[in-house]
């Protein structure tokens, strides 16, 4: 077996493109360059140049893949420092995400439709607003391609965080709840990591988002695409 079909190397190239990702994002200070979206750009532009077979790569990015729900965890830990927060507003977050949530799905639905897009790339689409691992899950269980529905959310993210302070300052929401339920609810992890450099408690409330929204799209979705056919 070549070192290109080692699970190794998928785990080598994504670490190092991770990390000129991060140095690239510290060094512009620009919330384009994320370094998600920055180390997706990278590993296809390898693959591409070098003539790698994806499913070579995915040999080791499975192992990657397979840490992401575990290390969504630690977004309870701000969370935890906000939890009386949390408790005094726990209703107007629950019908806020459950909101984001079902316009999210029936804005992709409706525009599929009116766009005429085909149903199976409408279907990865819907759960672009959620974490990555559950969003994977939600798209098998709908009927759409996983693969298409990570480049979506990852997407989603970047654009959320970088628009999404600028979007809640156009609309003057002020208060720190209410931003960070908007930006978990709309754009998951990605979108939280700029929430945490905008106050504790948006980071909070936005890991709190995301985990919500996760369940609601979980259970909404189903009944959404089959109720609209």
């Amino acid at each position: 077996m070549s070192f290109v079909d080692n699970p190794i190397f998928g785990i080598l190239i994504t670490i190092i493109a991770f990390e000129f990702s991060v140095l690239i994002n510290k060094k512009t200070k620009l919330s384009i360059f994320n370094p998600v979206f920055i180390s997706m750009i990278i590993i296809i532009s390898f693959l591409l140049i070098l003539d790698i077979d994806f499913d070579s790569y995915n040999k080791g990015g499975n192992f990657i893949t397979f840490f992401l729900t575990p290390a969504t965890v630690i977004l309870a830990v701000p969370l935890y420092n906000q939890f009386e927060l949390l408790k005094k507003n726990l209703f107007p977050i629950l019908i806020g995400v459950f909101i984001g949530c079902l316009t999210s799905i029936s804005s992709i639905i409706f525009l599929s439709k009116y766009l005429n897009v085909n149903t199976q790339i409408s279907l990865s689409l819907i759960p672009k607003s959620i974490t990555t691992p559950i969003g994977i899950e939600v798209s098998n269980q709908i009927g759409g391609i996983p693969s298409i529905t990570i480049v979506c959310i990852i997407i989603t993210g970047v654009i959320g965080a970088v628009l999404g302070p600028s979007v809640c300052k156009f609309f003057k929401i002020k208060d720190k709840v209410a931003i960070g339920v908007s930006i978990g609810t709309s754009s998951h992890a990605l979108g939280t990591t700029k929430a945490m450099e905008l106050g504790e408690t948006e980071g909070a409330m936005s890991s709190l988002s995301i985990g919500i929204a996760g369940i609601i799209t979980v259970l909404l979705a189903p009944i959404l695409v089959k109720f609209i056919g």
